[in-house]
C-alpha cells in the first residue's frame, strides 16, 4: 500500500465505532469538514449511540444509522453498504477485531492509539490493508500538532544539520481520569496497568520524531530497548484519595511502571528515546526534541539553538522559526481548526487532511507501515522488559523502507469546499 492513492469521494461517508470520551468528541469534528457526512454510528450503550445522534440533528446534519445491539453490532456496520471510512475509538482491546472486521467489509480504517495491542495482530492489519486494497492507518494527532509539523520542515529543511537523534513523549497525569467511575467505560483504561508492564503508546511521542528522521523513507526503526519505574503512583494515589468502599479497586495491583522509556535504534544509526507517564504528579508535556549535528529544538517550553544563527550556550526563542517553517496545513485552516477545538486544533488537522485525501484522491500521509513499525513498540516494549535486553522491530515494508517518499511533510493541496 505504499504510494497508493485513495480512489477520490465527492462525499465521504464515515461510520464511528466507539462512542466514549475521544468518540463523542471527535464527532463534531467529522461533521465539521465539507464533504463529509457520518452516515453510521456505534457503541455498546444505546444511550451513547443517541447522544451522538441528537448531537448531528442539533447540528443541522441527517441522523446517522444507529448500531447498538450489543458487542459485536460493529460487524454490522463494517458490512454497511452507505461507509466509507471507519473511524474507531473503542477501548485498546477492542482495535484489532473492529479493524479487521471494517477492512474485511471494504472499508479504509482509521484508528485510534493504538492499532492493535500485539504484534501479531499488527502483522495481520498489514496483510489485510494489502489484500483488501484500503488504507489502515493511525489516527495519531500529535502528528499534526503546530509544532511538531514545523520541526519537521526545520528538519528536512537542514536547519539542525544531520538528524542523530530525538526524544518525544506523552507525560501526563492521568490518576483522578484513570481512578474515576464514569470517565472511562467500565474503567478499562486502568485494568491494563493490572495486566501489562509495557508503553501502552508511546506514539505520541515517537511518531513527530520518527517523520522528521523520515523513518520508512529512506531509514527505519530496527531495535528497542526499554526500561520502567517501579509501579508506586497509582498505589499511592489509590492510598490517599480512593475511598475503602470501592473493593474492587482495593483488590488490584499495579504492575506497569510509572515511567516507560523505550530507547530505540534505527538503521541509520540514529537513536529515538520515546517515553510514557501518566501516573505521575507532573505538569503535562510531549517532550518533541529534535536534534541533529548543528543544534536542536526542544519543546515544553518551546526554544532553538543552532549554528550558525546562535552561539554562547544560550537558548533562542524559537517562534521566528515555527512561523517561518509553519506548515500550509496551519497556514491554510489554523484558524478553522482552533475554532472547532480538539487539543488546540490538531485533531481536526488530522481528520480535515484525511478526509481531504480521501476526497482529492491523494496518498495517506501516514499509511498502515508507518502505524505498524509505531505501533510496534507497544507489544515490544514488554517483551524488553520481561527480556530485560532489545529486542528487534520487524521491517513491516518487507524491504522498501529505503524507499524515498512523500509522508507528513507533503505538497499543498487545495482546501475542500
Amino acid at each position: 500500500m505504499i504510494g497508493v492513492p485513495f480512489d477520490g469521494y465527492d462525499e465521504v461517508r464515515v461510520g464511528i465505532i466507539g462512542l466514549g470520551n475521544r468518540g463523542m468528541g471527535m464527532l463534531p469534528l467529522f461533521d465539521a469538514v465539507p464533504g463529509v457526512r457520518v452516515t453510521a454510528i456505534c457503541d455498546v450503550r444505546r444511550e451513547r449511540v443517541r447522544q451522538g445522534s441528537d448531537l448531528l440533528a442539533e447540528a443541522g446534519s441527517r441522523r446517522p444509522r444507529e448500531y447498538a445491539r450489543g458487542a459485536e453490532d460493529y460487524e454490522r456496520l463494517a458490512e454497511a453498504e452507505d461507509v466509507d471510512f471507519v473511524y474507531i475509538a473503542s477501548p485498546w482491546e477492542n482495535h484489532y477485531p473492529q479493524a479487521a472486521a471494517c477492512l474485511r467489509g471494504g472499508k479504509h480504517v482509521g484508528i485510534e492509539l493504538p492499532i492493535a495491542t500485539e504484534l501479531d495482530e499488527i502483522w495481520s492489519l498489514v496483510d489485510l490493508s494489502e489484500q483488501q486494497r484500503r488504507h489502515c492507518l493511525l489516527m495519531e494527532n500529535c502528528s499534526y500538532g503546530r509544532q511538531e509539523l514545523a520541526m519537521l520542515r526545520m528538519a528536512h529543511d537542514g536547519l539542525f544539520g544531520e538528524v542523530t537523534h530525538g526524544h518525544g513523549g506523552y507525560l501526563h497525569d492521568l490518576r483522578e481520569l484513570l481512578f474515576s467511575e464514569t470517565h472511562y467505560y467500565n474503567q478499562w483504561r486502568r485494568k491494563w496497568h493490572t495486566e501489562k508492564n509495557r508503553s501502552f503508546y508511546p506514539m505520541h511521542g515517537l511518531a513527530p520524531i520518527a517523520a522528521a528522521m523520515d523513518i520508512n523513507r529512506g531509514d527505519r526503526l530496527t531495535t528497542l530497548q526499554a526500561s520502567a519505574s517501579p509501579a508506586r503512583g497509582l498505589a499511592d494515589y489509590r492510598e490517599r484519595f480512593v475511598s475503602k468502599d470501592r473493593t474492587e479497586v482495593w483488590a488490584e495491583e499495579y504492575i506497569s511502571g510509572d515511567r516507560v522509556t523505550c530507547m530505540i535504534g534505527t538503521e541509520q544509526g540514529r537513536l529515538i528515546r520515546a517515553e510514557l507517564d501518566v501516573c505521575s504528579p507532573r505538569p503535562y508535556s510531549r517532550i518533541n526534541t529534535i536534534a541533529g549535528s548543528r543544534g536542536l529544538l526542544e519543546d515544553y517550553p518551546s526554544r532553538i539553538y543552532f549554528e550558525p544563527d546562535h552561539e554562547g550556550h544560550t537558548w533562542a526563542d524559537s517562534q521566528p522559526y515555527l512561523d517561518e517553517y509553519d506548515h500550509w496545513l496551519w497556514q491554510d485552516i489554523g484558524d478553522d481548526a482552533g475554532n472547532h477545538g480538539g487539543h488546540g486544533g490538531m485533531d481536526y488537522i488530522l481528520i480535515y487532511r484525511t478526509m481531504q485525501c480521501m476526497q482529492q484522491g491523494l496518498v495517506p500521509d501516514i499509511d498502515i507501515y508507518d502505524s505498524a513499525a509505531w505501533c510496534a513498540a507497544v507489544p515490544l516494549s514488554g517483551e524488553s522488559l520481561s527480556t530485560g535486553g532489545p529486542v528487534q522491530i520487524p521491517d513491516f515494508t518487507r524491504g522498501q523502507w529505503s524507499e524515498e517518499r512523500a509522508g507528513l511533510d507533503s505538497d499543498r493541496a487545495p482546501l475542500l469546499d
